[in-house]
């Protein structure tokens, strides 16, 4: 889940954009965080997933298919970047992600039993889980449309942010905000979900937009740097230190980093959590796990190879996918090949 800071952010640090603002733009995105995106949201009335007539689950290349050509077509150049191998760190969060999953899998059988639709659906959500075969898929479906992906030897936000810091993207995309922690200039929220939504446990829908947050501006309206951000991350609660530091929220958080001249004061100034080497996911944050050899590169959709993945392996509707295809070659004939932006790192 990452780190939340929403109620850190000032309204006025996030500007609110239209998909057209972010033309010519390569944004690095957080492809996990947009797969599962696509998963939660792509389903039935009662939770179950898409899936082709072998019961494998479809909703992530729904998703990816037809959202990533919608960014396409608003000249937008997505870079997705697949996590690698965790840190170690890691291991308590995604050994209480584990458990919840298993839970609200629980849930939501009961739930289906007793007919209560949308209780099953909200479990459905939370139980859902992204496989090897899954990202496979994903992988080969987006070379199949001519498009880039990063293998991040680690954390796939902290190689989308050093992507950014190099220059070889203008922003990371995700939902959370840990590429902020990870040196990101800017981020991007929203890019897999613009449009109308439904709000949770309510009959009621919102206009979604993508919104921006600059890490200068935004460190220039706190008061503070990028260091003393992490801190405040340890505080509230990151993927390595789950729950933060139990007392301690946005507005005391703030407040123990501006009274500190350097980070590192304001880091050796907390309150020890048994298990928990503060300085350690301070340094984590500041140096993670990235690599300067990948390519980033855009080809001419491959229409055959997309068919072949779609339509005969997983029983997509032939008919929408030659449409959504006529769409593809359309933007990148459009927004692609036109610049010759095929450019090579590493």
């Amino acid at each position: 889940m990452g780190v939340n800071l929403r109620e850190l952010i000032p309204d006025d640090a996030v500007k609110t954009l239209e998909l057209d603002n972010l033309g010519r733009r390569t944004i690095a995105l957080d492809a996990y965080n947009m797969l599962y995106q696509f998963l939660t949201a792509i389903r039935q009335p009662d939770g179950t997933p898409l899936m082709d007539s072998q019961g494998r689950i479809t909703s992530h290349l729904s998703g990816l298919f037809y959202r990533t050509i919608n960014l396409l077509e608003h000249g937008i150049k997505p870079v997705y970047v697949f996590d690698g191998v965790p840190p170690s760190l890691k291991e308590r969060e995604i050994e209480r992600r584990r458990r919840i999953k298993e839970e609200a899998e629980a849930k939501r059988q009961q739930a289906l039993a007793e007919h209560r639709v949308e209780e099953a659906r909200r479990y459905a959500q939370m139980a859902a889980r992204l496989t090897d075969e899954m990202v496979g898929d994903a992988k080969r479906l987006l070379d199949a449309m001519g498009l880039p992906w990063v293998q991040a030897p680690a954390e796939g936000e902290a190689q989308a942010a050093h992507m950014a810091r190099r220059g070889d993207a203008w922003a990371t995309g995700s939902q959370d905000y840990d590429s902020l922690l990870f040196g990101a200039p800017r981020l991007v929220r929203n890019l897999g979900i613009t449009g109308k939504r439904k709000l949770p446990n309510r009959n009621v829908y919102v206009e979604v937009k993508p919104e921006l947050i600059e890490s200068e501006a935004l460190f220039s309206k706190l008061g503070i740097d990028r260091a003393k951000l992490i801190v405040i991350g340890i505080m509230l609660g990151t993927d390595y230190n789950p729950g933060g530091i139990k007392g301690i929220g946005v507005k005391t958080a703030l407040k123990i980093v501006k009274a500190y001249p350097t980070a590192e004061e304001a880091l050796k100034s907390l309150p020890p959590t048994p298990g928990v080497d503060y300085r350690e996911i301070f340094e984590y944050f500041m140096n993670p796990k990235v690599t300067d050899s990948y390519r980033i590169t855009w080809r001419e959709p491959d229409r055959e190879a997309v068919m072949r993945i779609l339509v005969d392996e997983h029983d997509f509707s032939e008919k929408r996918v030659q449409n959504a295809l006529d769409r593809l070659v359309k933007a990148y004939e459009a927004h692609l090949k036109q610049r010759g932006l095929d450019a090579w790192f590493g």
